[in-house]
């Protein structure tokens, strides 16, 4: 009954955050969270934040991620769905009404964290304002991710700042990754204690998992600037995390937003609701028409990957995928009949496979194997020790144990790849393409994010007419155009396939 009611309370929570956001698009200067201050304890508040977050990052962020990193087409019947997307329509996904509000959406979360931080400090409650600032650090290089500089200092700051400055996506990195080192802290100095009430849906109050998640973030981050950086930044960061002592997510240690998700509207999986069943069972429109494509499906048949089976269903005794952009969209071998869906419990005789579990799974803000894929390069660089290969294989196997891969056919293709990678010339690509087969619709912008550092892998472009270039960046919203218009321009050209993000080389 208890949990029932926790349960509940999220998600009204949420829903009046997203309610709220809906006439202005909550910009950086919006306060949502104002009128709840009140009424609402931290322990419902924080858990409504989590959720409006993950919803963001298992919605928007990993649809794009899916179609700008290879993994993601349409079949025939869905030619004209994500038009935007896949023709690299940078004003379309911009656009106030018809867009992707990624900017929007992403200085709400972090509205809702800054407010919850203060709040907690307000009574010294050191575990949410650490939490918080974990959670702003990880939005803030979300943002930067996509659109290069952005305010920080004078972000989220209601009236005081209605016009905020914009900095450097450089600078808003290494400010992002002390934000979270000093979260760590707070975390870690916090006498929380994991109980019913504290509304931790992430890691149920469990501090050291708060601080191996922070530094798995920081590890992203600092990973993510490996072309481009002074590494003796580098190294001293690197150097920081590992004095603090708390490493990072271990293998099978993910970081899963679950709130007790439920069989009712508005209450289930937010990836299951979209992407296989409503709750009459229905098949969804992108079930029925997102598929994947066909560099993703050769892939794993070229290297016998038993995930292939797992995550998608046969037709006619065959896995087939599509041509991301549809340029053959009349012929009938990229229908919707003559291409495979994604496979679920109602195709596997009840049983959890792939990517879907059951309703009630959690969504996925970062996995153990990216932890480990992520560890994997950096002991290639030098920068942490361990052993490079155990890393890479723990990556593997972490993903297979999460697709519900058998143990034996796991072993066997985790042995396989192990040997091709010790004896390989390219260690870096092996690496890199075993990642990239790891969080294939898990975490799918990592995918973009690790093409545009390293141009790997090497999976195609649109082959959408007219369509040339790869997207390299999105551009400013029209509702920051309308607010912020002066920042904006001073940030000079905004084009999709020709402005890079700072750490791009």
């Amino acid at each position: 009954m208890l949990k029932n009611k926790f349960i509940l309370t999220t998600l009204y929570v949420v829903s009046v955050i997203l309610l709220g956001s809906c006439d202005s698009y909550l910009d950086v200067n919006s306060n949502p969270n104002k009128p709840t201050n009140d009424n609402l304890p931290l322990e419902a508040k924080f858990p409504a934040a989590l959720v409006s977050t993950v919803n963001q990052e298992v919605g928007q962020i990993n649809k794009i991620g899916a179609f700008w990193g290879g993994y993601w087409g349409t079949n025939n019947d869905g030619a004209n769905l994500y038009y935007d997307l896949k023709t690299y329509n940078g004003p379309g996904i911009r656009s106030q009404r018809d867009g992707i509000p990624v900017w929007e959406n992403g200085f709400n979360n972090i509205l809702y964290f800054k407010l919850i931080e203060e709040e907690a400090a307000a009574i010294g409650d050191v575990f949410y304002t650490g939490s918080a600032k974990i959670m702003q650090g990880w939005l803030f290089l979300r943002l930067v991710d996509f659109y290069n500089n952005i305010p920080f200092d004078q972000a989220a700051s209601g009236n005081n700042h209605l016009n905020p400055t914009y900095e450097s996506g450089q600078e808003v990195y290494e400010k992002s990754i002390n934000l979270i080192t000093d979260g760590i802290l707070d975390v870690k100095a916090s006498d929380m204690v994991p109980s019913m009430n504290h509304g931790d849906v992430l890691f149920g109050g469990n501090k050291d998992l708060w601080a191996k998640f922070g530094n798995t973030i920081k590890l992203r981050a600092l990973i993510r600037q490996s072309e481009k950086v002074d590494q003796t930044y580098l190294q001293s960061e690197i150097e920081s995390i590992t004095k603090e002592g708390s490493g990072f997510l271990g293998p099978n240690e993910h970081a899963l937003v679950n709130p007790g998700y439920l069989n009712t509207d508005g209450k289930l999986n937010p990836f299951w609701n979209n992407y296989y069943r409503d709750v009459q069972g229905n098949s969804t429109a992108n079930h029925q028409n997102l598929r994947p494509t066909l560099y993703l499906v050769d892939k794993m048949k070229s290297r016998d990957d038993p995930r292939l089976s797992k995550i998608y269903q046969e037709v006619n005794g065959k896995i087939n995928g599509v041509i991301f952009g549809n340029p053959d969209a009349g012929k009938p071998e990229y229908s919707r009949q003559n291409t495979s869906a994604l496979k679920g419990p109602q195709e596997n005789n009840g049983e959890a496979t792939g990517l879907l579990h059951g309703i009630d799974q959690g969504s996925v803000l970062m996995t153990g194997f990216e932890s480990q894929f992520l560890q994997a390069e950096a002991a290639y660089r030098g920068w942490i020790a361990g052993s490079i290969t155990t890393y890479f294989q723990n990556g593997i196997r972490s993903s297979m144990d999460y697709l519900k891969v058998a143990e034996t056919d796991a072993l066997a293709y985790t042995e396989t790849q192990l040997r091709n990678f010790e004896q390989s010339g390219t260690p870096l690509q092996l690496l890199i393409d075993q990642k990239w087969l790891a969080l294939n619709s898990v975490s799918s912008i990592e995918a973009w994010n690790d093409y545009r550092r390293l141009g790997l892998p090497h999976f195609p472009g649109t082959a959408a007419s007219g369509v040339s270039g790869r997207p390299l960046r999105l551009m400013y919203p029209e509702t920051e155009r309308g607010t912020n218009n002066a920042q904006v321009e001073l940030q000079g050209l905004d084009l999709v396939t020709e402005n890079k993000i700072w750490w791009m080389p």
